[in-house]
């Protein structure tokens, strides 16, 4: 009993050293000084307040459109790329409780009821051994890794960061789609109003044929007015045409993301669109707690770093403790009485003396994957930067330039009224009205084509930002991350 008990005593303290781990200190990889601004806002872009840097959810509402919030309701329930990306998330939070099962002891129990015969010639055989006998055993198995280095909780640290990264993935999936609907909507809308704007140059461009070939018919016009008319009806039309069919496809689009087969879904035209949101861009260092892609990169940092940790430990012996306890007999007497019990109680070390290098290049490995992670994480936060600015200048400069195409419409509106008014009074020929004509509709055209894109540059925005999401309402590490990043940022 004596050594048992100085067995347990070293196995105890042993455990105790457990504690240690050798993967490296995590630090959030350094990034490039951080901007108190950015360069696009200009003033017209005021710093988010603290609420403005709340989870928005339903971060479309904003355009205020009820069709575009059911749309995107229904997008969340039967995307099919979502539901795909859904269930990478439960995989990894599989995964992640399978790893974590390497913490506990594990406990086994044995049941054998067996009858056998040894060989007359079984080597060391005694002359009073029977030729057949029974073998009943029942007993209780047990065995638990001490992890002295760390190896386990290295990997269960592991599995944790890659499945939050793989809850951040889920996001950034959920947010880029819910931005896809919320693009392809508006460039529906948009070819709404073009075809409504191409149907009333219809009507005009109509009223004009019949006034050329009434002139034509008194001898005041030539057949050649008539025939300009007719070409620009005939244009108009094949605008329109094309219009619907890009429609169409749009709406093929929109069906496939919310999870309804195309030939099934349609939506009625709507000469409206949403109006264009201000988006406070908030502060730069927010954009590292509001973009989940950034977490699931950095996640993966961290994942990778405890990664050389279970590479690490691999050098040193593995310890592990077991032990059995159970009854065993011939077949003959009480199964469970106390003469028939048997147990083990002991600790294992198991170490590799030679592998050819194997784990040296485990090693190198891990420390690539780490540098891999690192440099994808730097590059994610310089995208994200990027996009934003990107976004900026283009609602800014699409706004300028709005302003002057529709200046550009009340321009040609006047002058396709100055032109037809003096091809009546017969001051002018039809090739003046005809010029009038098309530089109104592409005037019209080019107005409502930069709207839309004003809108999809809005969405993107938000996109940009991070839509809705946070680290604290997704539950990753929300204090821990937020101070490696704010080390970083100091850096």
């Amino acid at each position: 009993m004596r050594r048992v008990d100085h067995l347990l005593a070293g196995v105890f303290a042993t455990a105790l050293l457990g504690g240690c781990s050798l993967a490296p200190a995590y630090r959030t990889p350094a990034l490039p000084p951080m901007p108190t601004s950015y360069k696009e806002a200009g003033t017209a872009w005021k710093v988010a307040m603290p609420s403005d840097r709340q989870p928005r959810g339903k971060w479309w509402s904003v355009y205020g459109d009820s069709q575009l919030d059911q749309l995107e309701t229904r997008l969340d329930q039967d995307n099919p790329g979502l539901a795909a990306a859904l269930a990478r998330y439960d995989t990894a939070r599989a995964f992640e409780s399978q790893l974590n099962s390497g913490l506990f002891p594990h406990l086994g129990a044995m049941v054998s009821p067996m009858r056998a015969r040894q060989s007359n010639n079984r080597p060391l055989r005694g002359s009073d051994q029977p030729n057949e006998y029974d073998s009943d055993t029942v007993g209780l198995e047990a065995d638990y890794d001490l992890d002295l280095w760390g190896r386990v909780r290295n990997e269960v640290s592991e599995g944790h960061a890659l499945s939050q990264a793989a809850q951040a993935d889920l996001a950034s999936a959920k947010l880029s789609l819910e931005t896809q609907l919320a693009e392809d909507y508006v460039r529906l809308r948009g070819y709404d109003i073009q075809t409504a704007i191409l149907q009333g140059t219809l009507k005009a461009y109509g009223r004009a044929l019949q006034l050329t070939e009434n002139r034509h018919a008194g001898g005041i016009a030539s057949g050649m007015d008539v025939s300009r008319a007719q070409a620009q009806l005939h244009d108009a039309q094949a605008q329109v045409t094309e219009v619907l069919a890009q429609r169409a496809l749009v709406e093929h689009a929109i069906a496939s993301l919310v999870g309804v087969p195309a030939s099934s879904f349609s939506m009625a035209a709507q000469q409206q669109q949403p109006q264009v949101p201000v988006t406070p861009p908030g502060l730069p260092s927010t954009l590292l707690e509001r973009r989940p892609d950034i977490a699931a990169a950095e996640r993966r940092v961290f994942a990778a770093n405890a990664g050389i940790g279970v590479a690490r430990a691999a050098f040193f012996p593995d310890l592990s403790l077991s032990g059995s306890y159970g009854f065993q007999d011939t077949g003959m007497g009480n199964l469970l009485s106390l003469g028939n019990r048997f147990w083990s109680l002991g600790p294992q070390a198991t170490l590799d003396v030679f592998d050819a290098g194997l784990r040296r290049a485990q090693l190198r490995q891990a420390h690539a994957e780490f540098a891999a992670a690192s440099a994808n994480y730097r590059q994610t936060v310089l995208d994200a930067f990027r996009q934003v600015e990107d976004d900026l200048v283009l609602l800014r400069d699409l706004g300028v330039e709005a302003a002057q195409e529709d200046q550009a419409v009340v321009a040609a509106q006047k002058t396709l009224a100055i032109a037809t008014n003096r091809y009546r009074e017969g001051i002018v020929n039809y090739l003046d009205v005809v010029t009038a004509q098309t530089a109104a509709l592409s005037a019209q055209r080019d107005a409502e084509t930069l709207r839309t894109r004003r809108l999809q540059a809005s969405v993107d925005l938000i996109h940009a930002l991070g839509g809705g999401w946070t680290r604290a309402s997704a539950g990753i590490d929300a204090s821990t991350v937020a101070q490696a990043n704010e080390r970083a940022l100091h850096k």
